[in-house]
This record gives C-alpha cells, structure tokens and sequence, in this order.
C-alpha cells in the first residue's frame, strides 16, 4: 500500500505508541494501536465502497474516537477529507455538501439534521458509519485540481461574510502542527483536555496530537465538574478551551483543582483580563492566548507574558513573520493599529471557489487576516477586533470584540453582542444584545456603570436589550451585520 503522509502520522504513532492511550472518551480509554486498527479497517471499507483519491467526502461525527478514525481513513484512501460537526442544521449540511462539491459523506448517525434516504452502513467496533452518496461514484469530478495533494478543505467561520472553502496539502498540514509543537513541546507523556468542537480544530490541534504522542481526554460536555473530573482521571497537563469555557471553569462553585495542568490555552476568540485572572487565581494557572486562524494554523501564542498581559496573543512562534499593514498596504511603526498579516510555515494552498491559490490572495507572502492588531516594543502583540466589525462611533473607533469582553465578565451576563445602530442626532450608538445566564436579574444601571469604569466613554453601550439567542456560526462564533 501506497501511504500518503498524513495517514502515515497515524501508522508511524501506532508503531511508536502501541500502547498508550490515544484517546479518553465515553466509551473509555483506545490506544494507538487500537485507533490505528480502526481506521484502517474503514479505509478499507471505503476503498471498497468507491471512495477513492480525487475525491471530496465529508466526516460527520461528534467528538470522539470515531471522528478521529473517520478522518484519518477518509484521508488514508487519497480523499480530501472536509470534517463537519454534527450539530449543523439541515440547511447548513446541504449547503455544505454543494459548497464543497463532495462526492460523498460518512457519519456516525449523531446528526439530528441529516437522514438520508439511500445510505449503506459499515460497522465499527463502537457504533457505525453511515455512507452517502451525493455524485456518481465513478464519475466524480477531480477535487480542487489547481492543489497539488490537498488533504483537508474546512469552510471559514462567515463571521462577517460568505464562508470561503479552505484547502490544506498534505505537506502544508505536517508543516503548521511542526511549527505549533517547536513551541507547545508535547510529547508522549501529556494529555490535552478537549472541549472543542472537533471539526473547527482538527488540522492544527488533533493531527498535532496524534503524531507526537499526546493522548486527548475528550469531554462530552460543558458542565465545570465534570471537565475537572475528566482532567484529574487523565492526568491532563494541557487545556485547550474557548473563552466560554474558561469562564465557566473560572466560575466552578466546586473546590476541587487541576493539579496536573502545566498549562491552559485560549483560542476561537478574544478573552478579557478579568476573566483570565479569575481563572488564574482559582487554579493557580495562568492563561495564554493564542491565535489561530484555518488559512495560517497557530502563528501566536502568549506563552510567556499571559500572566502579566493575558489580553494578548503573545509573540509571534519562531517559524513565522508578523506585519502590520495601513489601508494602503504599507507598514506601521511600533505602536500603530494596523491590518494583521502573517507568513510562514503551513499556510493553506488555495481557496476553492472561486479557485484561487495563495499567492494569488497574499501580499509580499503575508495573508491578511481582517484583524487589526498592535505591537509593542517587546513584540507582544494584541488584537482589537475584526476590520469588518469595527465600528465608528463620534469620530471613534470601536471594536465590539473589546466591549463584549467587558460585558461577559459582568456577573449574570452569559454572551453579549454589540451593534452600532442609526441614532437621529448622534449618527450611530452602540446598543448591547444581551443574553443573560438562567435566574439572572441584571440591573442595566448597575451594567452601564460597571462598563464606565472599565471602558473609554464612546465605547460604552447607550443603549441594552435582553434577547433569548444570538445568530452563530456553525462553529459557534457571533455573527455580526
């Protein structure tokens, strides 16, 4: 057998590791060797079901060994693999589907949104795949042919726009998780407690686990004590974890700890100080940023500052190149807020529609990544918000990421979205949508007041409303208008 090289990370962990845990999960503990067996004998299913290399096919699952095995045998038979989470609605699954011009979708039947009418199964040791067909299986078109050996595809979050189709080589996904471990450093002998969504982290986060030994203790849910059950059961030494989570574990009424943590990491989007220093005094743990983005992988992280500046995403990893860029595309000073481009290792390989390539999208090599960011003279870098959301307030500028972060720390408020809104004397005002946490009466006085002391005066929402939900992404990002 011809081995492609991501499926080899998964061969070459399995003959290193054969029997150390790979994975925690709901239905104990899989090592390596095991993990390996069962992607293996789904590669060789799909082989003889159809699927073959030059094609697309989505995996559906939720977290868990199963999803993991999916996407390695999908990978393994010289297919692109496009992971998909199982908790998108109907019309993001079809959307998906003819986004992505799949060929065809295994999933693990966890879906509550997808029920095909003609799927044929293949039985795993726990649980099943079901495969689907959405082309002629011998007929399909080619992937992506302006990319030489794509391994992934992953749509962008559509945040503040249309969701672009992302491709990632093979080479270029065994360059970014290299490039992330010169720093992270793990090895065989730690444990990453998982309580992100699969699909939105697998390139850079679960393949980078896998190929150099790192176990991952996967939890099923939110709940605070359990996620700190789960971390002392596995002797987890990393978190990595969404600001949402962070603060629910800042928030845990329990007092128990996490004693084998060595180190806690926040990513998907921007954390506040507060919440950051909440979560370092009740576990005696600082947080670090770090950014990470599809096209790019995990340029930054704050690994050496997060105590004294959690609100940053730290330095840039050795591996990669920062500039900051004014709307004429010329380099800021030291200092200036400026339009974040990045350049390095493992960068994706193109769009896929319209087809683009990156040098087709990039600037001297740099892609900008519609953040605005600033750096100190120490290289510490921060980002203040998204160049599509930035608002305009009385000749101002205001990120709403900023204001939002201030709102969630306030006690009561569970997630906040800011919106500038017509105002008939002032132009725009900034009007706070509010989600607040069950049994929370918050008093809106005491919420402006709170913000005042913490935020410049234009930054400080005129106007508050209580609303039941907010519009997300499938990944579970604020959509912004």
């Amino acid at each position: 057998m011809t081995v492609n090289p991501v499926f080899n990370v998964l061969i070459e962990a399995a003959n290193q590791w054969p029997n150390k845990t790979a994975v925690y999960d709901d239905l104990g503990k899989q090592t390596f060797a095991e993990l390996y067996a069962e992607a293996e004998k789904l590669r060789v299913q799909l082989l003889a079901d159809g699927i073959k290399e030059g094609m697309a096919v989505g995996v559906m699952a939720k977290n868990g060994r199963n999803f993991i095995a999916g996407i390695f045998a999908v990978i393994g038979t010289g297919a692109v693999a496009m992971p998909m989470s199982h908790q998108l609605k109907s019309h993001e699954i079809s959307e998906a589907i003819e986004g992505a011009q799949l060929s065809a979708l295994i999933d693990d039947t966890s879906s509550k949104d997808f029920q095909p009418i003609d799927a044929s199964n293949i039985q795993l040791t726990n649980g099943v795949f079901r495969l689907t067909w959405f082309n002629e299986r011998f007929d399909s078109p080619i992937f992506a042919p302006h990319v030489a050996d794509p391994a992934f595809m992953r749509f962008t979050s559509g945040t503040t726009g249309k969701a672009k189709g992302v491709i990632i080589s093979h080479q270029s996904a065994l360059e970014r998780t290299e490039a992330a471990n010169n720093v992270l450093q793990l090895g065989e002998n730690d444990t990453v407690l998982w309580v992100l969504p699969m699909a939105y982290h697998f390139v850079v986060s679960i393949l980078l686990y896998v190929r150099y030994g790192a176990a991952i203790a996967i939890a099923q849910d939110f709940l605070p004590l359990n996620v700190i059950n789960l971390a002392n059961h596995s002797g987890a030494t990393l978190l990595y974890a969404s600001p949402m989570q962070i603060r629910l574990l800042a928030n845990s009424e329990s007092n128990l700890g996490m004693p084998t943590l060595k180190r806690a990491i926040s990513t998907s989007a921007g954390i506040s100080a507060d919440i950051c220093k909440q979560f370092e005094a009740r576990y005696q743990l600082p947080v670090s940023q770090a950014y990470g983005i599809i096209e790019i992988g995990l340029p930054m992280i704050n690994t050496f500052n997060n105590s004294d500046h959690p609100e940053a995403v730290g330095h840039v990893l050795p591996d990669f190149e920062v500039r900051l860029f004014d709307e004429n595309l010329v380099p800021v000073p030291i200092g200036t807020p400026g339009k974040l481009g990045i350049k390095g290792p493992g960068m994706f390989d193109a769009y896929l529609d319209p087809p683009l390539k990156k040098s087709d999208v990039t600037v001297d090599g740099f892609f900008l990544t519609a953040d605005f960011a600033i750096r100190n003279e120490e290289g510490l870098i921060t980002i203040h918000g998204r160049e599509k959301s930035v608002m305009n307030i009385a000749g101002n500028k205001v990120f709403p990421e900023e204001v939002e972060g201030v709102l969630e720390t306030f006690q009561g408020v569970k997630t906040a979205r800011i919106l500038a809104v017509p105002h008939p004397l002032m132009g725009q005002i900034l009007q706070a949508e509010i989600i607040a946490e069950e049994s929370s009466e918050i008093d809106v006085e005491e919420l402006i007041s709170y913000c005042r002391k913490r935020l410049s005066t234009y930054k400080v929402p005129q106007r508050i409303i209580f609303v039941d939900d907010l519009p997300m992404t499938s990944s579970g990002k604020l959509i912004r208008y």
